[in-house]
């Protein structure tokens, strides 16, 4: 304390040539006044540093991907975040555009705070949660069997974004892409693609190539792209908890880490969090998996992890 007293002392001194002929309250004085002005202005900058503010208009599969690790990476990486989540189970576009139209306080509206609290509200409209918080993006996504059918996504998709952008004019809308399901799953909309995971996969990145072409969107958010490359990984077709929700720990890590890199703009392997119940192994897959994904959105990356 003593050496960075002298050190403040010093420089102020050598902008005074004659304040070492001050009386010595005077030098305390001076001291006591440095210091505070030190520290008060780095409290302002802590208190004025921004803080980013997300809502997704989802369901679970932004549950899954937004709600339990994507405020843990931003607080790693010395960054402030809003997360919302506009919550109804497997809810398709066409059911968000109904529920605007009808104004209707169907959602659980889902919070985490810049503190990292957590909180949960039923009944809330999609008005009341744009204007909830003065949010920097909006997120739009398809339910999952629908995910890689542009026809159907487009006969709802224009009315959504109409009413985001006259309810929260300052948000940027960006677009989840969502991922295809396990091999094997026995999710009646896998027979939309065949129950083919590729043929899924293929047709999410075609949906997702043309929104991203129509730049309407900031950009898309390669969660489905982040899955499909963790696959090609050691834990191979393993990323799923029911055949199409992903999995708890290191599923949802890897869906997390695509957005924070997309949102901050900052490499995720750079960032030190990994959840407790995932391996060094997991997290490192996951964030190779993410970083690629974003690197390439549309085209498979394959992971030698």
């Amino acid at each position: 304390m003593q050496n960075i007293c002298a050190q403040l002392l010093g420089h102020s001194f050598r902008k005074r040539k004659n304040i070492l002929n001050l009386p010595y309250m005077k030098k305390i004085v001076l001291l006591l006044t440095i210091i505070v002005t030190l520290f008060t202005g780095v409290s302002a900058q802590q208190t004025n540093e921004k803080v980013l503010k997300v809502l997704a208009i989802g369901n679970s599969f932004s549950e899954d991907a937004i709600e339990n690790n994507l405020y843990d990476l931003a607080k790693a990486a010395g960054k402030k975040i809003i997360i919302g989540n506009m919550y109804i189970g497997g809810a398709p576009i066409e059911l968000h555009v109904k529920n605007i139209n009808g104004n209707k306080k169907a959602y659980n509206y889902r919070k985490t705070n810049v503190d990292g609290t957590k909180k949960a509200t039923k009944n809330v409209s999609i008005e009341e949660a744009l204007k909830d918080e003065n949010w920097d993006f909006v997120s739009l996504q398809q339910a999952s069997p629908l995910s890689g059918k542009y026809d159907v996504i487009m006969k709802d998709l224009p009315r959504l974004v109409e009413y985001v952008k006259t309810q929260a004019p300052q948000a940027k809308l960006i677009y989840h892409q969502t991922w295809a399901y396990q091999h094997d799953s026995t999710h009646k909309g896998f027979a939309n693609y065949g129950n083919d995971q590729t043929t899924m996969y293929n047709a999410i990145m075609d949906v997702t190539k043309r929104i991203n072409k129509s730049k309407v969107f900031e950009f898309i958010v390669p969660s489905g792209t982040a899955i499909q490359n963790a696959r090609t990984s050691s834990i191979g077709d393993a990323y799923s908890r029911d055949g199409f929700h992903l999995e708890l720990n290191y599923g949802r890590f890897t869906a997390a880490c695509a957005w924070y890199e997309k949102l901050f703009n900052m490499d995720i392997r750079n960032n030190p969090y990994k959840p407790a119940k995932v391996t060094d192994l997991q997290a490192k897959i996951a964030k190779e998996a993410a970083h690629k994904a974003v690197k390439k959105p549309f085209k498979v990356s394959k992971i030698k992890l």
